[in-house]
């Protein structure tokens, strides 16, 4: 068990704090003018949650969907072997050399033998690909028996789910990459319907439920102290309070 002070780091993580949500807010209105700090502070947060549920010093985790490496570094530093995937050079390159655990691959079709990952993790993935079902069973398929997965990313309904686009996502997918591209003289680096794409908090847990190679240890939205875990359970005010959605899954034996 990891551990931060005299508390735990699942005892800490299993309840958020209204601090920590603070925090991580704060990083994310940066992402655009400082992607460095933004997303270190993320990886370190993101290690810290999944520790709360697998130990990851000497597991091998994949991160799907790594990019430029921040995550390499935060998962190193907790003990893991970690390997990186991402379909897309500019992203793995992002920060200069990419790191030499990253690799070149698609989501889709990780090329990885069944089974053969302690933990399987991505951040901020989902929807950027345009089968997300066949990106979670691949990522399931990878993991071991008693393994871990834990998927996050950002609803389409979400304040967020457009990304650069947004609130105008709102109107319309189309619609809110067209005023982008109008005002900027530029399409948005996540162009509806090419790299972002539409996947509801409710379209993902009943996919979670129906498939049989895993079990659903936790759903929780990332961002949140824990007493908002609730927003959730709630069919609409989770497609748009919950912001980031986080699902944590365990591979079946």
């Amino acid at each position: 068990m990891v551990e931060i002070g005299s508390v735990s780091a699942s005892e800490k993580l299993r309840k958020p704090t209204f601090q920590r949500s603070v925090r991580l807010f704060r990083a994310f209105l940066k992402e655009q003018s400082d992607p460095d700090h933004f997303y270190r502070v993320l990886a370190d947060d993101s290690v810290a949650q999944v520790s709360s549920y697998v130990s990851l010093s000497g597991s091998v985790v994949l991160d799907v969907g790594g990019g430029p490496g921040y995550f390499a570094e935060a998962f190193r530093g907790a003990g893991a072997r970690y390997v990186g995937l991402d379909p897309d050079v500019g992203e793995l390159s992002a920060r200069g050399e990419p790191d030499p655990g990253m690799i070149r691959a698609s989501g889709t079709a990780l090329p990885f033998r069944d089974g053969s990952v302690d933990v399987c993790y991505s951040s901020n993935v989902l929807e950027h690909v345009n089968d997300p079902w066949l990106m979670l069973a691949e990522m399931v398929r990878v993991t071991r028996p008693g393994g871990t997965i834990f998927m996050s990313y950002t609803p389409w309904y979400s304040p967020w789910g457009g990304h650069e686009t947004a609130p105008w996502h709102f109107l319309g997918g189309h619609y809110a990459r067209r005023r982008y591209e109008r005002r900027n003289g530029k399409p948005p680096k996540n162009s509806f319907g090419t790299s972002l794409f539409p996947v509801s908090v409710g379209a993902v847990q009943r996919w979670a439920h129906r498939q049989t190679a895993a079990d659903v240890v936790e759903t929780f939205p990332r961002y949140h102290p824990w007493w908002a875990k609730w927003v959730t359970r709630v069919p609409g005010v989770r497609e748009i309070a919950s912001w980031n959605f986080v699902i944590v899954l365990r591979r079946r034996a």
